[in-house]
């Protein structure tokens, strides 16, 4: 597996920070990344779709009371200082800020009662619908590791999980997702980390030199088949020559170029970042159009993480900059999927790891509170135009419909076409594992 390593980012409030990288299938000896990551295709068994999913994760904790759930009749230590706004749904109201996304909310749900969180600065359960205990062997797996090993990509020249990350110094990104118990086979394909599509054009190698890089691991295949008694080698040359099929096919660069895109579309969507204009690469904001194109090209799932909501001081200023942004990439998101008839297939989740406290601190920001906290969804085919639960009066708990991480995945799951109640993934011990703990379900007030 190569690895191209970029520049620190910076830290939470906890001293979490993360390196970016780049990673690509291996295509020395023994790097099979890639081929097993196309074995999950065939070994699925399950029917291919264009259905898909794309995770939006909002690193640091977003504040619910600031964005979906304004407490305007709240004292004014906790209501803070953003005005609500109607929505194009009668009774619906959201901040000030995010004018875009209050004309396109009938084509939204927002969940104002999500709970079950750890105080802790981490993406894992809003990847994997689990938290970071009692897991299995390996670990809990991401939901594209899980979509991988299910239902494999839409197109052998994509990848069916692909992780998007701005390169940002000053953002502390998220990872992408883990495989768990999957393994790295199912680990998501992580583009832009430090690096730009340009990285993933093989510049001086010609397809001689492809072919004769082949031929070395096949023969070396072959000896280790020759000396792997369980027969678990065999079978390998075809995902072998897929992943060469993915390295020198166009589809995956393509889908990362913008270049071919309506000018006025990628206006919509917004270019770049007005705070950082040397980042390389896809910037910011046009990750959430590149996220639609990758799975309009066959992508199971594409997560990325934007911007950082960590803030502790200064919480207004900060959303006055990212609360526009947000809403300008992901308003243009949703309509687009409408556009372009995947509204059906196509299922959106935005979130983060925990709330904010209701009460605002003497620095003027809102610190941790993982007793509640909210989302959005789009998409997939589900029934929108509405809010699922409520918090109290100050927004600190959770009155009415508590929602589980896992009851949102098990939604998603269905909306993929694929029932919790019956599928299972083995561990690495072999024991089967269901999707979602608990037989939690999906949501009747989107599905039912």
């Amino acid at each position: 597996m190569l690895k191209i390593l970029a520049n620190s980012g910076s830290h939470f409030c906890d001293g979490v920070s993360r390196r970016n990288f780049l990673k690509i299938g291996g295509l020395a000896m023994g790097g099979l990344a890639l081929p097993q990551l196309l074995h999950a295709e065939a070994a699925s068994g399950i029917k291919r779709s264009h259905k898909a999913v794309i995770m939006i994760f909002l690193p640091g904790g977003p504040s619910h009371q600031d964005m979906f759930d304004l407490k305007t009749d709240a004292p004014s230590e906790v209501r803070g200082e953003f005005k609500a706004i109607p929505t194009n749904v009668p009774g619906i109201e959201i901040c000030e800020h995010l004018p875009r996304l209050a004309k396109v909310m009938d084509k939204c749900t927002i969940i104002r009662s999500m709970v079950g969180m750890e105080d802790r600065h981490e993406s894992f359960q809003c990847y994997t619908g689990h938290l970071n205990r009692n897991q299995p062997l390996g670990g809990w797996p991401s939901m594209g590791s899980m979509l991988a090993k299910l239902q494999g990509s839409g197109d052998p020249s994509i990848p069916p999980f692909v992780g998007l990350a701005p390169k940002m110094g000053h953002v502390p990104w998220s990872d992408n997702g883990v495989a768990g118990f999957l393994g790295s086979a199912h680990a998501p394909f992580e583009i832009n980390k430090g690096a730009g599509k340009d990285d993933m054009i093989l510049n001086g190698i010609t397809l001689d030199r492809l072919a004769d890089r082949r031929s070395l691991l096949s023969a070396i295949d072959g000896f280790r088949r020759d000396v792997d008694s369980s027969g678990q080698m065999s079978g390998l040359d075809a995902y072998t020559q897929q992943s060469f099929g993915i390295l020198t096919s166009s589809k995956l660069v393509t889908a990362l170029d913008l270049k071919n895109e309506d000018p006025k579309l990628v206006e919509r969507y917004g270019k770049g970042d007005p705070r950082n204009r040397d980042d390389g690469g896809p910037k910011l904001m046009e990750h959430f159009l590149i996220a639609r194109r990758l799975v309009e090209a066959g992508a199971r799932c594409v997560t990325l993480a934007f911007s950082r909501w960590d803030h502790h001081g200064d919480n207004f200023g900060a959303l006055r900059q990212d609360l526009p942004l947000l809403d300008q990439g992901l308003s243009a998101l949703i309509t687009d999927l409408h556009e372009r008839g995947l509204d059906k297939d196509v299922s959106v989740v935005v979130w983060g790891e925990f709330g904010r406290t209701p009460t605002i601190n003497k620095d003027g920001g809102r610190d941790h509170w993982p007793r509640v906290s909210c989302a959005l969804l789009a998409g997939g085919g589900m029934k929108h135009g509405q809010v699922i639960g409520s918090t109290d009066r100050l927004g600190g708990e959770a009155a009415s419909r508590p929602v589980l991480f896992g009851e949102v995945f098990a939604t998603l799951y269905h909306s993929l076409g694929i029932d919790v109640n019956k599928t299972t993934v083995p561990d690495l011990t072999g024991r089967p594992q269901f999707l979602v703990e608990n037989g939690l379900q999906p949501l009747r007030e989107l599905v039912g």
